[in-house]
């Protein structure tokens, strides 16, 4: 088989990591038109990323958050995004850069992505901690101002996002 010199493959995942990064700068730009929504899994222990000590704990090697109604300050750069969310009705500041994530779905329209994983895969047999549950937060329109959510995250499978 011949060497991909040009390596394809990773052109590709740069390309599509790119589309991750336009479908959050228009949400920062003009909010979540219509039904979208987007669940975003990402590896919290990647270079760059940055969480609060409380939530590395509790997901200390995958997250997947929910960017829908409530979200606060969503800032996109070239290599990474920052959004503020509410955890227990505490707002927390996340920094992700776009090689972390790994994967990316907006489900009112059946569009899901998902990357190279960023980091080792789990051995034969052995099931990934963060692919039993994953934290959600309800995220807030760009206008809106933080307040007291009733509601606090929830635990969503990833599975009926994945294809098989």
């Amino acid at each position: 088989m011949p060497q991909d010199s040009f390596h394809y493959d990773k052109m590709i995942e740069g390309a599509l990591r790119g589309v991750v990064r336009d479908a959050l700068a228009r949400a920062s730009r003009e909010g979540l038109p219509g039904d979208h929504h987007f669940y975003i899994g990402f590896a919290t222990k990647e270079p760059g990323v940055e969480l609060p000590a409380s939530l590395l704990a509790r997901f200390p090697d995958e997250m997947t958050i929910v960017v829908q109604h409530q979200f606060w300050d969503l800032k996109v750069e070239d290599e990474r995004f920052s959004v503020v969310l509410s955890f227990q009705r505490q707002p927390e500041r996340l920094v992700i850069p776009f090689a972390a994530i790994k994967s990316f779905a907006d489900p009112s329209v059946n569009f899901a992505l998902e990357f190279a994983s960023p980091v080792a895969p789990a051995t034969a047999g052995e099931q990934p901690a963060a692919e039993a549950g994953t934290e959600t937060a309800a995220l807030p329109t760009p206008a809106e101002e933080p307040k007291e959510e009733r509601t606090t995250g929830e635990v969503v499978a990833l599975d009926a996002f994945r294809k098989r």
